[in-house]
């Protein structure tokens, strides 16, 4: 597979989900999304995966003006380094002493959780159509 089938087919599942759950979906209910602070940076290392994250950027956006009349909210998640299992599976010992954020430090997956618990809960009723950079401190503009 190339790496535009890969782009292609990531942004394709954000877009069939959201197609066939939406009509199941009623006022209060709200849609989150994973981006990344890549699609605000633009990591030449990491093209198709930037240009995928930015693209999820614009969905989740076009998506919240389609569907906030209805009462439905679109926001999306944009982390920055985290810690996973994949990160120490995958990157030499010298990347991982290098993998955080201007903060110091590579995140917690609980600590984007929490900021997906605030999106879908009704704390953040007035929030649709944004992106929250929970990324460890890199300031972004977009």
């Amino acid at each position: 597979m190339s790496w535009q089938d890969s782009k292609t087919n990531t942004l394709l599942a954000f877009f069939y989900l959201s197609k066939y759950t939406l009509p199941h979906m009623t006022k209060g209910d709200t849609i989150i999304n994973d981006a990344s602070v890549n699609a605000y940076i633009g990591r030449p290392d990491l093209l198709d995966y930037t240009s995928t994250k930015g693209a999820i950027t614009a969905f989740t956006y076009g998506l919240s003006n389609q569907w906030v009349g209805k009462g439905i909210r679109v926001n999306a998640v944009a982390p920055g380094p985290v810690w996973t299992p994949l990160v120490v599976s995958t990157m030499t010992e010298e990347s991982q002493k290098a993998f955080s954020g201007p903060i110091g430090r590579g995140g917690q997956p609980s600590e984007i959780a929490t900021v997906v618990v605030f999106l879908a809960s009704t704390d953040s009723s007035q929030i649709s159509g944004q992106v929250i950079h929970c990324n460890g401190g890199v300031v972004v503009h977009g």
